[in-house]
């Protein structure tokens, strides 16, 4: 399908988009970081994107989202946002460097819209394909990589790191069982792109398995990744 530069449908015919997605504390912008530093030295130059943020305008998104702990948001203006920083990232990152031809590695996407606002928030999944067809036409990744973990794990790992709890990890373990259910349902729904890989081991163990499965799909699409 043709892509005329203003909101282009479709992905395009080269590079590869993928995605690591899960709760929050499953490792998920460690693997990204580990992934994206491997998929380097096989010389595949990926670019590393993540939501929300990316850009000039995703960035004042990002602070509106993560630094505003106190403020009693509505979830469907929480939506909103994270739609309003991805439109910015699929136009001024994402499908340039898929035209390009590169592999784009992008911490979350719309999936976690999905099972954040979806299915935690209680806003239903229906909401959330809408405002995607309309932001994003058909771009999806080729590939999403659902590291799953026990919330209890996931969360005593969030705590460790912060030492206290921000907005979204302060809604406690039954909002993100939702969550963790709503990726389940995406996996069930979506079998041939979303991939699950056991996220609770070390991460050096968790990248041999996503690097494999990354792999793997490259090697399908002719983008070969050296085998170690």
């Amino acid at each position: 399908m043709a892509d005329d530069g203003a909101a282009p449908l479709g992905l395009p015919a080269k590079g590869f988009f993928l995605s690591l997605e899960g709760i929050d504390g499953c490792g998920k912008t460690t693997q990204v970081r580990l992934l994206t530093e491997r998929l380097s030295r096989e010389g595949l130059e990926p670019l590393m994107a993540r939501e929300p943020g990316g850009t000039q305008v995703g960035d004042l998104v990002r602070g509106v989202l993560l630094e505003a702990r106190q403020l009693q948001m509505q979830p469907l203006t929480e939506l909103l946002l994270f739609f309003a920083s991805r439109a910015e990232n699929a136009q001024q990152v994402i499908r340039p460097a898929l035209r390009d031809g590169r592999i784009v590695v992008c911490d979350r996407f719309t999936d976690a819209s999905v099972a954040y606002q979806g299915h935690g928030r209680g806003l239903g999944g229906k909401l959330v394909e809408s405002l995607k067809t309309l932001v994003l036409g058909d771009l999806e990744p080729d590939l999403t990589i659902w590291l799953d973990i026990p919330v209890g794990t996931a969360l005593a790992r969030a705590f460790a790191r912060l030492g206290d709890q921000d907005r979204m990890e302060s809604l406690g373990p039954e909002f993100f069982r939702r969550v963790r259910g709503g990726y389940a349902k995406i996996a069930a729904d979506n079998p041939s792109r979303v991939l699950r890989i056991d996220a609770s081991g070390t991460a050096s163990h968790v990248a041999d398995r996503v690097y494999k499965a990354v792999a793997a799909a490259l090697d399908a699409r002719n983008m070969s990744a050296a085998r170690s």
